[in-house]
């Protein structure tokens, strides 16, 4: 079954950029410059920032629905991100090497299913899950660290 994976929009995240680290702490976020890579995976893009590169740790709201599912964590977004990532059929560089866990919600938000797999082969359960007619979209998340990574849409 196809599937989309979209990064988020970065304008949600181009005003915070400039802040100063004072005011960035009253949105509950902190900047960072990359130290290493892998190590900032940045979900706009949904690449790993390059060592020396700044970002942003913030907390997403990524779940934003009225259940007991609604859910916010820490994201990365790199300064230098534009345009966010938009592939139908193919894994994120950022997804594609890491563990993920992947949360299968119907259209009222609540989960219906959820695994764990190697980003390389998260393909074939996305198709899984797609092939469940409950099943509305898919959450990516970091399962090491829990941290939300992307949405997954059909396509």
């Amino acid at each position: 079954m196809d599937f989309r994976i979209r990064g988020l929009d970065p304008a949600a995240f181009t005003a915070l950029h400039h802040l100063p680290d004072e005011e960035l702490a009253a949105h509950r976020a902190v900047r960072h410059i990359a130290d290493s890579k892998p190590g900032f995976p940045c979900r706009v893009t949904l690449e790993d920032a390059e060592p020396g590169e700044r970002v942003l740790l913030l907390n997403y709201e990524h779940l934003p629905v009225e259940t007991p599912y609604r859910s916010r964590h820490a994201i990365f977004v790199r300064e230098a991100a534009r345009r966010p990532y938009d592939a139908t059929n193919a894994m994120a560089p950022a997804l594609a090497g890491r563990l993920l866990a992947l949360r299968a919600f119907d259209a009222q938000g609540s989960m219906v299913d959820a695994e764990i797999v190697e980003g390389a082969h998260a393909p074939g359960l996305i198709g899984k899950f797609f092939g469940d007619a409950r099943v509305a979209y898919l959450h990516a998340h970091f399962a090491r660290r829990g941290c939300f990574a992307a949405r997954i849409d059909r396509a």
